[in-house]
């Protein structure tokens, strides 16, 4: 398994509170057509062959890296592709989001309807740095075409105290904070799971001690609590996800989160299966490379049904 170098920074921000000082200003103008498609034995495909993969799904999974500018354009297709492809059927789409936070649903859905405007969505919701070039085309496009769009991360606030404390320090929440979370207790990782973890951590481990900074790192990749922060953000998104399923029968849900939720089928896909067993679900990890026509079988094989190499 080949650790791309954002990885770790991804993870530790994820279970740490967001500053101001993580925005990274405006994504630059996007070059043509830098990508190639795969599928997941490393076979040539198409976005065109994902989304007919999407009329015998239920969840189109897409594994992004969080600064890839191409990547966020291919989202973006992705999302309309698979608008029009269901257009005129009895299915409709509903977008989900890892970036935003699951008690923040309710602001989402006044400024869907418009009953708020831009400027208080923003101020109230929580968004990801670099919002408006990474993620408001999805939003943007999903109120146009009236989507729903489910806030599926569990809120950082909580995420934060199982990375301090452990996932048991959940247990003293009143209903109203579990009203935000998975059912606790929540399923923890998986072997496979459990497994790629280390695999990241001992990448990047290796990559601090490089850099004569590792002690931080060391701790963190040793944290048995850092682990199960990440397992908390898999169970809040698959039981969101399942939850607008169950809301919408019939639906076909398109799921956006960082890739390492989504490789090789455990994260977000496991706790699908838990929260609704038998849900079809097809998966796209994208990932930046050196040359989009080079497929790596040691490294890419597997980690999705589709996999996208982006410049």
């Amino acid at each position: 398994m080949v650790i791309r170098p954002w990885t770790f920074l991804a993870l530790v921000a994820l279970a740490s509170p967001l500053s101001a000082q993580d925005v990274d200003g405006p994504t630059p103008p996007l070059p043509g057509d830098h990508f190639s498609v795969y599928r997941g034995d490393g076979t040539d495909a198409s976005l065109d062959d994902v989304l007919a993969a999407l009329e015998d799904a239920d969840v189109l999974l897409v594994g992004e890296e969080h600064g890839n500018p191409v990547g966020h354009m291919l989202e973006e297709s992705l999302l309309s592709g698979a608008v029009e492809r269901m257009r005129g059927t009895s299915r409709w789409v509903t977008l989900s989001l890892e970036m935003f936070e699951r008690d923040v649903q309710y602001v989402v859905d006044e400024y869907l309807s418009g009953l708020i405007t831009e400027q208080h969505f923003l101020e109230s919701a929580r968004p990801w740095p670099d919002y408006e070039n990474r993620y408001r085309p999805l939003v943007e496009l999903a109120r146009e075409e009236g989507l729903p769009v489910v806030a599926s991360n569990a809120p950082r606030r909580y995420v934060n105290r199982v990375t301090r404390e452990g996932s048991g320090a959940l247990d003293v929440l009143g209903p109203l904070a579990r009203f935000y979370l998975p059912p606790l207790p929540y399923p923890g990782p998986s072997a496979e799971y459990r497994a790629q973890w280390d695999d990241v951590m001992a990448e990047a481990m290796a990559a601090a001690g490089a850099h004569g900074d590792s002690t931080a790192t060391r701790e963190y990749a040793g944290s048995e609590n850092a682990l199960q922060a990440q397992a908390l953000w898999d169970a809040a998104m698959g039981h969101a996800v399942a939850g607008a399923l169950d809301v919408a029968p019939g639906a076909l849900v398109i799921h956006f989160a960082g890739s390492f939720h989504v490789e090789r089928g455990t994260g977000i896909a496991e706790r699908i299966e838990d929260y609704r067993p038998g849900t079809r679900a097809v998966s796209v990890v994208m990932t930046q490379v050196e040359d989009v026509g080079a497929w790596d079988d040691s490294a890419h094989r597997g980690l999705a049904d589709f996999v996208i190499l982006t410049r």
